[in-house]
């Protein structure tokens, strides 16, 4: 088994994101490898600031190693319209359940919220990974350039009633 698809040996756990994560969470978005190539433009510039983050409700999934944490991945829930607004994991951690683990704990707090839906815009690479988390494909946003060049897929996640277990840890 690759390191890539080995399961993470080491604890996670999900925070609220706080204002000194904003360079670390900027460099995650910047460094996506679903970013290469043509999609680079869309990141290039991005910037996710201390004021996006207390804004919105953004966590951090944190892998404990000799450094005290490392970020792995996080994501963004605006609550209205509800929307899983970004959703990144570090590209040596893919493939290792820590993007399952955001989405699980991402229903939660939509569930918290009292949502009952909510929407993402995929970037296309990232559909494949939406279908395997139980989104529904719901239909697409067409490019709007020059902020975006391409179509993207539009899918929604239905909130149940209930979620079983913690989602704050793998």
């Amino acid at each position: 088994m690759s390191s890539r698809t080995s399961p993470i040996s080491q604890p996670i756990t999900i925070r609220r994101a706080v204002a000194r994560d904003a360079k670390r969470l900027t460099r995650l978005v910047r460094g996506s490898g679903a970013y290469e190539g043509k999609y680079a433009a869309a990141v290039a510039g991005y910037r996710v600031g201390p004021d996006y983050i207390e804004t919105h409700r953004a966590f951090v999934a944190v892998g404990a190693d000799e450094h005290g944490g490392r970020v792995l991945g996080f994501y963004s829930l605006v609550l209205a319209p509800p929307e899983l607004d970004l959703l990144f994991v570090v590209g040596e951690a893919q493939g290792r359940g820590i993007g399952r683990l955001l989405v699980t704990h991402m229903q939660s707090e939509a569930r918290a919220a009292g949502l009952d839906r909510v929407k993402v815009v995929s970037h296309p690479p990232a559909e494949d990974f939406y279908h395997r988390v139980g989104a529904v494909r719901i239909g697409t946003a067409f490019a709007n350039p020059p902020a975006v060049q391409w179509d993207r897929p539009e899918f929604e996640f239905r909130i149940p009633s209930g979620l079983l277990g913690d989602p704050g840890t793998l």
